[in-house]
């Protein structure tokens, strides 16, 4: 009988074990699951469309010296078209 006891204490210290390292996983703290990309902030305005985009990802293009930013390859594509034309 008292192997019983001691079986029956040792899986309740286990449990408590069990339990208090669970809490314990939970209060530390997690690395943040997706970092993102700091950025300057600064806009710039699609000369095409007139949109404002980050810079990060506006596509640039210099013409003649001067930059230019767009909002996509269409935009690019339609102001050079524009430009040859015009």
């Amino acid at each position: 009988m008292s192997l019983i006891k001691i079986f029956y204490y040792g899986l309740i210290f286990y449990l408590i074990y069990l339990v208090v390292r669970f809490f314990f996983s939970l209060s530390k703290k997690k690395p943040p699951s997706k970092t993102i990309p700091s950025r300057s902030g600064v806009m710039v305005k699609d000369e095409y469309c007139n949109t404002y985009i980050p810079r990060e990802e506006a596509i640039r293009e210099i013409i003649d010296g001067k930059e230019y930013f767009f909002c996509s390859r269409e935009c690019r594509n339609k102001f050079l078209e524009k430009k040859k034309t015009g």
